[in-house]
């Protein structure tokens, strides 16, 4: 550690020093000082692509373009990619880039960082909002990551279909408002659940859904009713967050829930589930659950291994063993659904026998001479695009 440097305070890369390059692996900055200084001048195409998903899944969600395209503005390569949100497969190009090699070299690794987190941060939500069938999951994870890249995670969780996120930093970058519950540790210091909720609902904008956690000290069911006897029709719902140590059968204890709340009188009353919950569990809870809370598998899903590989040199297609030579873009019939990859400079493929729709070419403009060829959409606007268009089955 250089003792004239001020010492860091977290263990994080400030944004200049992300755009400043310094953010790169070594062997990065030795190829930038020998093409350097040996004038080696080499017109490249690259593409990134993904080889294989984690945990057998089969799609994938592309998120994280925005940041990817903010860090190459300025730069001289022109860059073609998806879209941000679109739904991509293995072996699918997601980003072609071309240019003199020496001018973005040192620019890969954190290229493919903005791009690898963030998607399978995407994809593992919007894979677990598909395993809830229509009801709201909320992004409670960021206690489990780096607060540095919280808005990261946050806005990834969003793009992939979650309804709202609970940090303040992750709904004021997306322009949401942060959503939450009464919390275990209110409850604990004022001694019971109701006491926290009335002054909850004292304090606290009315504007806010009232919440109310069930499990800190009694049973369910017992809690309940009486936090819904308290408010009536101001209750908006109770959350379930009992500690796997405590739990028993989830599913009959909202099952339980459901049926005391509602023989009394308080059937606007929804349930809330929460605590170690992924698209695995989900499922089974769907008959009695109203809406999720899913942190640590969302906020620390695997990321992806995209690789960005050289593809083509002066024009001449030509690879690495293990990958496919020449520039590559991808084609989806509008009809069918049809895809399908071929070479760059190649017409576009025909549809099967039958099919009247006119495959589309995917990779588009992104980067132009260093500007961004077009605007880019709200975060919004991508989560929209992508729920309108997942996979029905989340394999």
């Amino acid at each position: 550690m250089d003792p004239t440097k001020p010492k860091r305070k977290f263990a994080v890369a400030s944004e200049q020093e992300i755009t400043d390059a310094r953010v790169t692996d070594v062997y990065f900055e030795r190829v930038h000082q020998i093409l350097t200084a040996k004038q080696v001048s080499k017109r490249v195409k690259m593409e990134i692509r993904l080889k294989r998903f984690p945990q057998g899944w089969d799609w994938g969600v592309l998120c994280g373009l925005e940041e990817a395209l903010n860090f190459l503005e300025g730069h001289p390569p022109d860059v073609w990619s998806l879209p941000e949100g679109a739904v991509f497969h293995t072996h699918e190009p997601v980003m072609m880039i071309e240019g003199d090699y020496k001018d973005f070299d040192v620019l890969e690794t954190s290229l493919l960082g903005f791009l690898c987190q963030a998607s399978g941060i995407a994809t593992k939500a919007a894979r677990t909002v598909l395993a809830a069938a229509g009801r709201p999951v909320m992004s409670f994870g960021i206690r489990r990551a780096h607060p540095a890249i919280a808005p990261m995670i946050e806005r990834s969780a969003f793009i992939g279909g979650c309804t709202g996120v609970a940090s303040v930093i992750g709904a004021e970058y997306l322009g949401q408002p942060p959503v939450g519950t009464l919390p275990h540790a209110l409850i604990l210091l004022l001694g019971d659940s109701t006491t926290a909720l009335s002054l909850f609902d004292e304090v606290i904008d009315p504007a806010v859904p009232r919440v109310v956690l069930v499990d800190t000290f009694g049973d369910e069911k017992f809690e309940a009713l009486n936090n819904a006897n308290l408010l009536g029709k101001s209750l908006s719902a109770v959350r379930l967050d009992t500690p796997s140590s405590r739990r028993g059968n989830m599913r009959e204890i909202a099952r339980e829930v459901r049926w005391e709340l509602d023989i009394n009188g308080h059937e606007h009353v929804k349930i809330f589930i929460s605590g170690g919950l992924d698209e695995s569990v989900i499922p089974q809870l769907n008959a009695v659950a109203d809406a999720y809370g899913v942190g640590t598998s969302i906020s620390n899903a695997r990321a992806f291994d995209f690789s960005l590989d050289i593809v083509e040199i002066e024009g001449k297609p030509v690879a690495k063993r293990g990958k496919l030579a020449g520039a590559k873009q991808l084609y989806v019939c509008s009809t069918c659904g049809r895809r399908s990859v071929t070479l760059w400079d190649r017409p576009a493929p025909r549809c099967p026998d039958g099919c009247s729709g006119t495959p589309q070419a995917q990779l588009v403009a992104a980067l132009q001479a260093g500007r961004l060829a077009r605007a880019l959409p709200s975060p919004q606007q991508i989560r929209s695009e992508v729920v309108g268009h997942l996979p029905k089955t989340s394999g």
